[in-house]
């Protein structure tokens, strides 16, 4: 017809064109679209529904590892000795979350040193207070049966030449042990280090033999029951910044056997340390941490290392270095030239003395600690 118009809906819209507000933005959602999208909202939440109960029961798993880590390295034990002893000194059971805060979550920057059974690291604590921390690699099955008891006993230790055992966790396959932090570092690092001291005072290591002798004498004397150490040596007596030793590590240590049921099974300790006798028996004795002792007092003198597996095989041994200097009298050669200026002639022969009962093959030949603490004391004493 002349003049008609056909009204349309503008682009993208749709309705009825004549009537106000007829025409309307067009679903751009198709029907397949939706069903696409539907499905794929409920794939989304059903995925986001697994991943949670997922977590739910890897954490459950977890707290379950944790609490058969826990009871089977005696924890249990160890909660109802605490309280029934009416506390143990300030000694407290931690837990993983509270060590891996401490640590960045044992971060390789907080490493304080590496050995054979484990790794140490320095840690800080909620409330300021720093501390070390050992990580062991390993531990025999038969230790866990006895690893509270000894905790709890260690735990009642105060004295001021021992490193402090401030706790323990026992949520890990491997209990981790918490030490006070001591500051100046390892005997060891004192005198062996790539750029050692260049003088070490012959009253600071006389200091420091007595001390080390002292807390070894109060451990094997005054301890209830006695407590053996196992592996006395330069890198688990440590300094602080005073330069007083404290004897470490007797977190390893051993309660002493009571029968012959007792005797250890596996030779444990340090190449160059070793009782010989122990070797032999595989029965740790309070001489052979004398004999042990021994070695750690020619390091000090001598500035040399217990074995040198770099020189030539009859010098490799430090103590039989020093058993055939003495045999031709020539020992006084093998001392540090710092020792042997300070040191009196009959200084000299009283230590050597007393060096040569320590490292006697014969166990029964050897002093006590307590004998080697009073020696020392009074040779520090009138020096």
């Amino acid at each position: 017809m002349l003049g008609a118009y056909t009204c349309v809906c503008p682009p993208g819209t749709s309705g009825n064109p004549t009537e106000r507000n007829g025409c309307r933005p067009k679903d751009k959602f198709t029907l397949a679209l939706k069903v696409v999208t539907g499905v794929s909202v409920g794939v989304f939440l059903s995925v986001f529904m697994c991943f949670w109960l997922y977590l739910g029961l890897q954490k459950r798993k977890l707290i379950r590892t944790k609490q058969k880590f826990f009871e089977q390295n005696g924890g249990v034990i160890l909660q109802q000795q605490m309280h029934s002893g009416g506390g143990a000194h300030g000694f407290r059971i931690f837990s993983t979350e509270e060590l891996k805060r401490a640590t960045n979550n044992f971060a390789a920057d907080r490493v304080l040193g590496r050995g054979g059974h484990g790794v140490v690291y320095k840690g800080l604590l909620e409330d300021k207070t720093v501390v070390a921390i050992k990580k062991s690699k390993m531990m025999e099955k038969a230790e866990t049966k006895e690893f509270a008891r000894e905790m709890f006993i260690l735990s009642q230790i105060n004295h001021r030449n021992v490193v402090k055992l401030l706790g323990c966790c026992l949520e890990v396959e491997v209990p981790m042990l918490i030490y006070e932090f001591v500051s100046n570092g390892t005997l060891y690092h004192y005198i062996h280090a790539k750029e050692p001291k260049a003088d070490i005072p012959l009253n600071i290591r006389l200091q420091i033999a007595a001390e080390s002798a002292e807390a070894l004498s109060y451990m094997h004397s005054s301890a209830s029951p006695p407590i053996l150490h196992g592996d006395v040596k330069t890198a688990n007596i440590l300094l602080d910044d005073k330069f007083n030793a404290k004897v470490s590590d007797f977190g390893a240590s051993k309660l002493a056997p009571t029968d012959e049921a007792e005797i250890a099974t596996l030779v444990q300790g340090t190449c160059g340390y070793l009782d010989p006798e122990y070797l032999m028996t595989c029965q740790l004795t309070d001489k052979s941490d004398v004999y042990s002792f021994g070695v750690v007092m020619l390091e000090l003198l001598t500035r040399k290392k217990a074995l040198y597996l770099d020189g030539p095989e009859e010098d490799r041994s430090l103590v039989s270095c020093f058993t055939t200097a003495m045999k031709v009298g020539r020992h006084q050669e093998l001392l540090d030239n710092q020792v042997r200026n300070e040191m009196s002639d009959e200084m000299l022969q009283e230590i050597a003395h007393l060096l040569m009962r320590c490292i006697s093959m014969n166990g029964e030949e050897r002093p006590t600690m307590k004998e080697v603490a009073e020696r020392l004391e009074m040779l520090r004493r009138y020096q």
